[in-house]
């Protein structure tokens, strides 16, 4: 009795773990698992009161090479953009020249003449200079016909320019060090660009330096523009020190055979001593690999005569060699490269003269006046 006792046991128990076993089992089977998602397909959102389907993946584009541009070489590029200086024109030439072609000219005239000047930005010394020479040598001549006066106009303009002067960049190939200085918003970093364009245009190989790094987006900006025309860009983290940017650019130069070097500096208020004092540290780390061929500074034609005093203070830092005037197309006071000449005793080299890449252009005396004159006043 007793075994049979116990087998029934057993089998009650054997019973149960069997069903223990099958049930985990039966509720796997219960959700079938889904399918495999395609390869090379994504899950596009359905529809409401639709069903999610399948889609083909987008394939990812790689990003376009960038093209590289060869600017056209700088001869006679003023000449070609002499329209851009139209709003001076109308000072230089058809206001002065119709008043000196009137048939009595008398102090009141004259006077007309230098307020002229004046307002254009050519500055009180030298527009008294010109004046006197004009009443001289209009009074000795008698001239009155309007191509004699705009030939006795355009050559005292062209005079106070200084055409003797030596407006070329010193690019001799070792690889020469040219710092671009000035202050923010003048079109600096910019007009850095620019320049590169044109030595690239006239055939020199150019490495830039982004030694602005108080500016976030300059490196950015002076990178787009080395792109363009397949120059590298040495740059460093923002924050980081800019002599030390120039320092490595300069040597980067060296080492890849390239004859120029043109480095960015920062470009904070001029009355900032701490601004001073890094752009003098900037050229003296640069001149431990050699001397500075070139300090160019970028000034806005717009700001006129308060211009000269940030000229003032960059060339008691930095030894400018020459000066580059922006936005020289958006303003009447062309007179500006006139009194930045007297001011500074230093050549305007270059005249920016709209906001195209190429519209950066060797300034060239006579045919500057002769722009500004124009042949049918």
């Amino acid at each position: 009795m007793e075994f049979v006792i116990l087998g029934i046991v057993l089998a009650g128990v054997l019973l149960l773990a069997g069903v223990g076993l099958l049930v985990p089992r039966i509720r796997r089977r219960a959700v079938p698992p889904a399918p495999p998602r395609p390869t090379g397909t994504s899950e596009e959102p359905a529809e409401e009161g639709g069903v999610g389907i399948l889609a083909p993946e987008r394939p990812v584009e790689a990003p376009p090479t960038p093209t590289i541009e060869t600017p056209a070489p700088t001869a006679g590029r003023l000449i070609r953009l002499r329209g851009r200086l139209s709003r001076s024109q109308n000072v230089f030439g058809k206001s002065l020249l119709a008043v000196l072609a009137r048939d009595r000219l008398d102090e009141d005239a004259w006077e007309e003449i230098e307020d002229s000047l004046i307002g254009a930005d050519v500055g009180v010394e030298a527009t008294r200079e010109i004046v006197d020479r004009l009443r001289d040598r209009t009074k000795v001549l008698g001239t009155r016909s309007p191509s004699e006066l705009r030939g006795l106009l355009t050559a005292e303009l062209v005079e106070a320019l200084d055409p003797t002067l030596d407006r070329s960049l010193k690019v001799t190939g070792k690889p020469s060090v040219l710092l671009v200085v000035g202050v923010n918003g003048s079109g600096k970093t910019t007009t850095c660009g620019k320049i590169a364009r044109v030595l690239i245009a006239d055939g020199h190989t150019v490495l830039l330096g982004a030694a602005d790094t108080f500016r976030a987006a300059a490196a950015d900006q002076l990178a787009t523009w080395a792109s363009r025309v397949g120059a590298e860009v040495v740059r460093g983290p923002e924050g980081a020190d800019p002599a030390s940017v120039a320092f490595d650019a300069v040597k980067r130069g060296i080492d890849t055979g390239v004859d120029t070097v043109l480095v960015d500096t920062a470009g904070r208020l001029q009355n900032k001593v701490g601004l001073m004092d890094e752009l003098s540290k900037v050229k003296r780390v640069v001149e431990k690999h050699g001397p500075v061929d070139e300090t160019l500074l970028v000034l806005d034609a717009t700001t006129g005569q308060n211009g000269l005093e940030q000229a003032r203070v960059f060339t008691e830092v930095v030894d400018v060699t020459g000066v580059v005037l922006t936005k020289l197309d958006g303003t009447a006071k062309g007179g500006i490269v006139i009194a930045v000449q007297r001011k500074l005793g230093i050549p305007v080299k270059l005249v920016g003269l709209g906001e195209g890449p190429d519209d950066l252009a060797p300034f060239e005396p006579a045919a500057f006046v002769d722009a500004l004159v124009g042949t049918d006043a």
